[in-house]
């Protein structure tokens, strides 16, 4: 099994196409979002392809291959428009591995969950990369709409055994172990 996890879309329907493009290519199964689906932030400027009820839609046409935490952006009334849940956390067992999933607004590379995950997923600071510490692999998927700090739109593809991070035209970026 495929697993896609992409974060913080923040309402680009062009985006959210895209990743859904790019999953499909890559063969995956599951789509794994980690918050900030709809609403672009005050801090943030609008995304190309601003449309949140598009992304909802599209969203809710996949929801039977959607596991989504909620992000710091994500309000309640995102929660009636969407068909799946969204807690602030989710643990899932890939390939062998205990994944913790969260925003990471609450969680990071400098915050690990407390417990014995093997793999920290989080989103929230929009910079893609796959890092280790402490034994534990740590990733960002990015963000798929609005990157920082010199960072391609980009999103992770779990593959039993190993966590791929691309760009958003497709273009692998990192890939190691987990």
């Amino acid at each position: 099994m495929k697993i896609a996890v992409a974060s913080d879309i923040h309402g680009s329907l062009t985006a959210a196409r895209a990743f859904f493009d790019q999953a499909a290519a890559l063969g995956a199964e599951k789509i794994l979002l980690l918050g900030d689906l709809y609403y672009h932030g005050v801090r943030n400027p609008l995304p190309e392809g601003y449309d949140p009820r598009g992304v909802a839609e599209l969203l809710n046409k996949n929801a039977e291959r959607i596991i989504a935490v909620r992000g710091n952006c994500d309000s309640d009334v995102d929660l009636t428009v969407s068909v799946f849940s969204m807690p602030a956390e989710a643990f899932l067992f890939f390939g062998g591995k205990l994944i913790h999933a969260s925003h990471g607004d609450k969680y990071d590379i400098d915050h690990l969950p407390k417990g014995k995950a093997d793999v920290v997923l989080y989103g929230h600071y929009h910079t893609g990369f796959i890092k280790e510490k402490a034994g534990v692999v740590v990733a960002n998927p990015g963000s798929l709409s609005l990157p920082k700090e010199g960072t391609a739109k980009s999103f992770i593809l779990l593959d039993e055994g190993i966590i791929r991070l691309y760009d958003l035209s497709g273009a692998l970026i990192q890939e190691r172990d987990l």
